[in-house]
């Protein structure tokens, strides 16, 4: 047998040996690393299993938001959370974030649409009070289904400031703690809209 035969045969066992051992190698580094990957990937917390709901569980609170409800239906949705009958400034900074957040969409700015979800009892008239200069913004009330499943992914604390996000099939699946910073939101947000096919 030639060395040239023999450098051949030497090339081809380490060829399969490689092809053999790296997808391992891939697999074991990437299932031990599973929560520094994950950490890495996404800014908020993951809702899993994903939460549904049905285009009904959100009805408007006012007139403006009642006849425009139907944007809601086929977008993502950036949803601040108002958990008591009063937004505080921990409330109001999480709703001034989201409308910015929502300008830095850029193109992508119409697959997406904004609300603020009152789990209490608000007086529309009150609600424009707290939100005067967010004229297009929709108030919206969730049924009891919603709001108990809400309760249920927060452990029954829900604070103010928080943000939940919705695809467009109605699918609640991440969540944001108050204080969120609008930066990190976005780049969750534009991950999903590049891998999504939907919305």
């Amino acid at each position: 047998m030639t060395n040239n035969q023999q450098r051949k045969n030497r090339f081809l066992i380490l060829l399969i040996f490689g092809m053999t051992i790296i997808p391992f190698t891939i697999a074991w580094i990437l299932g031990g690393k599973g929560t520094f990957i994950e950490g890495m990937t996404n800014k908020g917390q993951l809702i899993v299993p994903v939460v549904t709901t049905e285009r009904s569980d959100l009805a408007g609170l006012d007139s403006f938001s009642a006849d425009n409800i139907a944007e809601l239906k086929g977008h993502w949705l950036l949803l601040n959370v108002v958990p008591y009958d009063d937004c505080n400034n921990s409330c109001l900074d999480a709703i001034h974030k989201t409308k910015q957040l929502r300008l830095m969409m850029n193109k992508d700015l119409t697959r997406t649409r904004r609300a603020v979800i009152f789990l209490k009892d608000v007086k529309p008239e009150i609600a424009d009070q707290w939100l005067q200069d967010d004229k297009v913004l929709l108030k919206v009330k969730p049924s009891e289904a919603l709001t108990k499943k809400i309760a249920e992914i927060r452990s029954g604390a829900i604070p103010d400031g928080m943000l939940l996000l919705m695809d467009p099939l109605g699918n609640l699946m991440m969540q944001y703690e108050p204080g969120f910073d609008p930066y990190k939101v976005k780049s969750d947000l534009m991950h999903l809209l590049r891998i999504s096919q939907i919305g």
